[in-house]
């Protein structure tokens, strides 16, 4: 997938996004303000996560129960500052137990991540329009 979207979209681009992907570990990258969390929180809510939503920059790690008794992971790696206190938090046991796991700013942790996981590149175009890039 390689469009360009606005917030009015993102309903139709989280949806195609989760019946696209083959893996559950998806991997946001994108400068601050691209709308990671915004694009994470709209995911949730299409996999039926009733919990409130937000990013969690300071605790790493934000665990989310699905109307189906799914679990959905919502990290973010902005402040991580080595792949050390990922280890430290058990990481690996989160990666690799099939839940969802949607990751912000992976490239902190690059070395620990699965080689299959979904690439999803934003970009800013204006202040209406994103880029979305999956790979």
């Amino acid at each position: 997938m390689d469009k360009n979207y606005s917030l009015e979209d993102l309903t139709s681009i989280a949806t195609e996004l989760i019946s696209s992907v083959d893996n559950k570990t998806l991997l946001f990258f994108g400068q601050m303000g691209v709308g990671k969390t915004t694009l994470i929180k709209e995911i949730c809510k299409q996999l039926g996560v009733l919990d409130n939503i937000s990013s969690p920059t300071f605790s790493l790690v934000n665990e989310y129960q699905t109307s189906n008794n799914q679990k959905v992971f919502h990290f973010d790696f902005y402040r991580i500052t080595d792949e050390e206190e990922a280890l430290d938090m058990g990481i690996e046991d989160y990666l690799y137990n099939n839940d969802w796991c949607l990751i912000e700013w992976p490239e902190n942790i690059e070395n620990l991540l699965p080689l299959d996981a979904v690439k999803i590149h934003l970009t800013i175009l204006d202040n209406e329009q994103r880029n979305i890039q999956i790979k």
